[in-house]
């Protein structure tokens, strides 16, 4: 579990510091509520399949401009095909699969 992932995504705006990653020295510097480290652990999935399907995201962005978007245009000025495009993006998402929901 990264309690700082945690933090930062699911408690915005709220001011608070840790050592590490370590919950004992989490001190919280906000009116709301500190969340417990079984709250901090229940969110942990949905925290981690998030970073790891935005990582996915920008993956396939980069290679869509480096493999596929080239050959999008040559398809539109009519120097290659629909289907040659639409291979180079299947191929960039074979390549890198959505991780599996949690």
């Amino acid at each position: 579990m990264d309690i700082v992932a945690i933090l930062t995504r699911n408690y915005a705006g709220t001011q608070w510091s840790i050592s590490g990653n370590d919950y004992a020295t989490l001190e919280w510097y906000s009116a709301t509520p500190k969340p417990t480290e079984a709250q901090l652990q229940a969110q942990w999935p949905a925290v981690e399949y998030s970073d790891k399907y935005e990582a996915v995201e920008t993956t396939r962005r980069t290679q869509y401009e480096a493999q596929s978007d080239g050959l999008f245009f040559e398809w539109q000025r009519g120097t290659n095909t629909q289907a040659v495009w639409e291979a180079a993006v299947q191929a960039v998402k074979d390549a890198n699969p959505y991780p599996p929901a949690p």
